[in-house]
């Protein structure tokens, strides 16, 4: 989630073309042994998924990421987990059909969320995992954040990734998860175009 409220951000100062594509974990983890929490968890995880690949087919992928963002807010932000009423109440934010919610429960539409979810994951192979980027040509996994950067927070991030990526030999970096810090400033959106310049004034006050 904080990666796709990260690439926001960056689409809010930089002239990039941010195109959201579903990797579902219901389908990357449908045919693997699971701890019981977890294999809820992804059994949970098909209604969502199936919800967004109907409004991607039948209003675009801008709709199917403004559904995503409304879902994620209430769901991964706000912590409400009540299916029944996060994706219906998702759907109406984004002046979608709440009928859509009954998606949730149709089967029809696993195959597009294979179908999407192996695309995405073809270039880094089935076991990398989520969050992925697309970044130039190349495809990695992460970066895995703890909080959405804003601002000049967020170009640098981007600069920095683009230019590892562009080195052929680049392969991986990580660091301690207990290490990353949770910088999370609740008065600011990160899907909101003016929060790059709230972040600024904030930074030159401090």
């Amino acid at each position: 989630m904080d990666l796709v409220r990260w690439m926001v951000q960056v689409a809010h100062q930089r002239p990039v073309r941010l195109e959201h594509r579903l990797v579902s974990l219901s389908v990357t983890n449908e045919n693997r042994e699971l701890d019981d929490w977890y294999r809820e968890f992804n059994d949970r995880a098909w209604g969502p998924a199936r919800v967004f690949a109907a409004v991607c087919a039948k209003h675009g992928a801008e709709a199917a990421a403004a559904f995503y963002e409304a879902f994620g807010r209430r769901f991964h932000v706000c912590g409400d987990e009540d299916l029944a009423t996060v994706i219906p109440a998702a759907l109406g934010a984004c002046k979608l059909p709440t009928a859509y919610a009954d998606f949730a429960a149709d089967g029809a539409w696993d195959e597009a969320l294979r179908a999407s979810t192996a695309e995405a994951l073809g270039p880094v192979g089935v076991d990398a995992g989520t969050p992925l980027l697309h970044l130039d040509g190349t495809a990695v996994f992460g970066p895995v954040l703890s909080s959405c950067p804003i601002g000049d927070d967020a170009v640098a991030l981007f600069d920095a990734m683009r230019t590892m990526l562009a080195q052929p030999a680049f392969s991986d970096i990580r660091r301690r998860r207990e290490d990353a810090l949770d910088r999370t400033d609740p008065n600011l959106d990160p899907y909101d175009a003016t929060t790059a310049d709230a972040s600024r004034r904030k930074a030159t006050r401090d």
